[in-house]
């Protein structure tokens, strides 16, 4: 631990707290940062002025960026019949029914993205406690539950992304490599900053987003003006 934070305490010396970047200096300031030896995730947060706990103001989805995340999303699907055929021609790692519930439930949980098709939720119903608080639950909203599974496996395959706010108002997520041009990461960022302001509930008062940060795996946030 002693090394990464010394090498986070000097990343913290480059950056200042107090100002907000353009996402361009705020990429190159990123990328001239001591870095781990592997290539690190780029992840945006963003600070929501919602009430989370309000069922009107939950903001949930998902988005597909357009450079993609730069890894392989690995994606598993509740289908039967056709949609099960589709889902493994669109490249699905796992589909299933009954038996790919029951693997979960004793512990498996080896995906990024689990899709269901609308009848089979209720077979992935009873999975809600062990996948909800992953993240991991299908739900229409996220467009996770759909009829055409193939389209769905192939959009998240190529980088679409789910996001939900967490209990604090915040909405994580990720946009790419360090080792992405800085062009692609700052598209990524915009495309998910963009639809985050979107889908503002019309309940929400006063200033939606609040505050935006761009970090990587190993380095402290950095403060972007959007």
């Amino acid at each position: 631990m002693g090394k990464r934070s010394k090498r986070y305490r000097a990343a913290l010396e480059k950056v200042d707290r107090t100002k907000r970047y353009s996402i361009r200096e705020a990429i190159a300031l990123l990328k001239s940062l001591d870095h781990a030896k592997f290539d690190e995730t780029v992840e945006v947060s963003i600070k929501l002025g919602i009430d989370p706990r309000q069922s009107d103001q939950v903001v949930r989805g998902a988005v597909s960026l357009p450079k993609g995340i730069g890894r392989d999303v690995r994606v598993i699907v509740f289908a039967e019949g056709e949609q099960a055929e589709a889902a493994k021609e669109a490249g699905a790692d796992v589909v299933g029914g009954v038996d790919l519930a029951k693997k979960i439930q004793d512990g498996w949980m080896d995906f990024d993205v689990a899709l269901a098709t609308p009848s089979m939720m209720k077979v992935v119903g009873k999975l809600g406690r062990i996948l909800g608080p992953q993240g991991k639950m299908p739900s229409p909203k996220s467009g996770t539950v759909v009829e055409d599974v193939g389209r769905a496996v192939r959009e998240f395959k190529a980088g679409k992304i789910e996001f939900r706010a967490d209990a604090g108002g915040n909405v994580h997520g990720i946009v790419g490599k360090l080792s992405f041009p800085d062009e692609d990461l700052e598209e990524n960022i915009i495309a998910f900053v963009d639809h985050i302001k979107s889908i503002r509930p019309p309940s929400v008062k006063g200033t939606y987003v609040q505050n935006v940060v761009i970090s990587s795996s190993m380095s402290p946030g950095i403060k972007i003006a959007v």
